[in-house]
């Protein structure tokens, strides 16, 4: 509705043009917006006051010739001028209607559009180190990722999920050592676990796979591992150290054979988070290796291309990028001393290698606490000559669980924490994803367990759940009664739908695609959800004051067709959150 509104006013502008009445260039983008109070009208637009010293006349003068020139339209009952120039415009009941009509026979389809023409646009979420289970924060990250994703793909952008694997670098040395190490307890070696390894349960799961695929193979006596090797904090050391030295030992004393165990780690664990996310509805179409970047040459190539442009230079051994000539805060290091490239020159390649795919918009979900990386990565694409506004990072809060007034952990080398599998599986996969996306991404949430698991109306998704199955029994009433809903006869008589419940709802559901589209381009799914919120309040209320089934069949097949349309409004957003819309509850 709003869409052919701004179509009217816009052919209303040419039609001025075409007078000589306002110049050529007046290109201004043509705002409609819905009125707060229906005695000023549905929509008001305030392109009079935009275009007036274009016009060189005052506002409200030109809001009359806008409004003389407004092509005759079935939706547009009149229109009148409010305050400095704003023009108010009023629907038709037949526009008021339409709204049931297009919903029953777009079904699925209905609230989706074509704003964003084909561009193709990469969402990258998640991506967190393979070192671990997933936990509750990731789980976020995963609802959000995946919803504006699933919200982008609405609005006719082409969309592209990926998942960047982090599997090089220090932290998966970490795990491949840690693993290891168990591996030797396992074979009855003795020796302190190191303060700063990956000590969850899961290491001994992996290393006792290692042990069944290579029996003894990879032993190597404790002593022998740890000769020479720092001492560790509990002893009076430093655990960055201690845990470095173990590494290095690793991989002398393994040799070639430090890539089995390496490889065994990050199998299992990406595995295991791959069946994650596909069970918590999170898909990918890649998901991008950063070995490969470095196996492929790519981080070399960068860091020569950066090297070429004068932007790298040399400082007690390292390699340090001039980032401070792009905005950052300080220089940062590519290279270190021992010749070892950063994650940052890995990410730097990453981001090169997004630019050099052709996608038109670049979107990266990362956790609130990357926030200080944001600055250097979009220092790296502008130095490699990138457009850096098709850049666009996003964060996300973590979320915190609470199990009564105690607040869980989630670290994850401690090993002490709530994996995201646990949450799904204690409050289901549609409470966990409805409740995480239903507040702001960069607002912090407190993750109520009881409220996601309770059946009742203070649980936001069940709410919206019983809504649908609300409707739902409205029509196995109906098949009991062994009647029928008409769908044409109910939409011939949509004119019945007289009382404020109904008209209300037939607002509510016009307002569908604006706020689809709405969530869609910011970003903010969180608008789309209480969008539903309250559709699903208003059918409520609608419910418990009127009875659907009398004995008046025009008035009857009207609201069936009203309920009908608002199951189907509830049931597509509740398709683009992954949540489920039940047929009973």
């Amino acid at each position: 509705m709003k869409a052919q509104l701004i179509e009217l006013i816009q052919q209303a502008v040419a039609s001025l043009q075409a007078e000589m009445l306002l110049p050529e260039e007046s290109t201004k983008k043509v705002q409609v917006e819905r009125s707060k109070d229906s005695a000023h009208g549905d929509f008001a637009s305030n392109v009079a006051m935009v275009l007036a010293k274009q016009a060189k006349m005052n506002p409200r003068q030109l809001a009359e010739k806008i409004m003389a020139a407004l092509p005759s339209s079935a939706i547009l009952a009149k229109t009148e001028i409010a305050g400095p120039g704003f023009i108010n415009l009023f629907l038709t009941d037949t526009a008021r209607y339409q709204i049931v009509k297009d919903i029953l026979k777009e079904t699925e389809n209905f609230g989706q559009s074509q704003i964003g023409a084909g561009k193709r646009v990469q969402v990258e979420f998640v991506s967190a180190n393979p070192t671990g289970p997933l936990h509750v924060g990731h789980g976020r990250g995963a609802a959000y990722g995946s919803v504006v994703a699933s919200l982008l793909a609405a609005a006719g952008f082409e969309v592209h999920r990926e998942y960047y694997v982090n599997d090089a670098g220090r932290q998966m040395d970490i795990l491949a050592t840690s693993v290891w190490l168990r591996y030797l307890a396992l074979l009855g070696e003795a020796f302190v676990f190191p303060s700063n390894g990956y000590r969850g349960d899961y290491i001994v799961d992996i290393a006792k796979t290692l042990q069944q695929q290579q029996g003894e193979s990879l032993k190597q006596a404790a002593q022998v591992v740890f000769a020479d090797v720092p001492d560790d904090e509990p002893v009076g050391g430093d655990k960055e150290a201690h845990i470095d030295g173990l590494v290095n030992q690793a991989k002398r004393l393994l040799g070639e054979q430090y890539r089995i165990v390496f490889d065994c780690g990050l199998e299992a664990i990406l595995a295991d988070i791959r069946d994650d996310l596909a069970a918590f509805g999170a898909t990918y179409d890649t998901w991008f290796s950063e070995r490969s970047l470095v196996e492929d040459g790519l981080v070399e190539e960068t860091i020569n291309t950066l090297k070429a442009k004068g932007l790298l230079y040399q400082q007690e051994g390292a390699w340090w990028f001039k980032s401070t000539d792009f905005g950052d805060e300080k220089d940062r290091v590519v290279i270190r001393d021992n010749g070892q490239a950063t994650y940052f020159a890995s990410d730097m390649a990453y981001h090169l290698h997004k630019y050099q795919r052709g996608f038109d918009r670049i979107i990266d979900i990362w956790g609130a606490d990357h926030h200080g990386y944001i600055a250097r990565v979009k220092a790296a694409v502008e130095a490699l000559g990138q457009d850096v506004s098709a850049l666009n990072v996003l964060l996300v809060q973590f979320a915190v669980l609470y199990r009564g007034e105690e607040k869980v952990g989630m670290s994850t080398r401690s090993g002490e924490f709530v994996t995201l599998r646990e949450l799904r599986e204690e409050v289901g996969n549609d409470a966990a994803r409805f409740f995480y996306v239903m507040r702001s991404a960069d607002q912090h949430m407190d993750f109520d367990l009881e409220l996601a698991k309770s059946q009742s109306n203070d649980n936001p998704v069940y709410y919206l759940q019983y809504a649908h199955a609300r409707v739902c029994s409205v029509f196995r009433q109906l098949a009991e009664k062994q009647l029928a809903w008409d769908q044409t006869a109910g939409c011939d008589a949509l004119d019945l739908l007289t009382t404020e419940n109904e008209q209300t709802l037939l607002t509510m559901l016009s307002r569908y695609p604006e706020m689809l589209e709405l969530a869609a381009i910011n970003h903010t799914p969180h608008v789309l959800a209480h969008y539903l919120l309250d559709l699903a309040r208003d059918f409520h209320t609608y419910y418990n004051a009127h009875q659907f089934i009398n004995d008046d069949y025009a008035l009857t097949q009207a609201r069936l067709s009203l309920v009908a349309a608002v199951r189907q409004v509830i049931a597509n957003g509740l398709g683009l959150f992954g949540v489920s819309a039940p047929q009973s509850m």
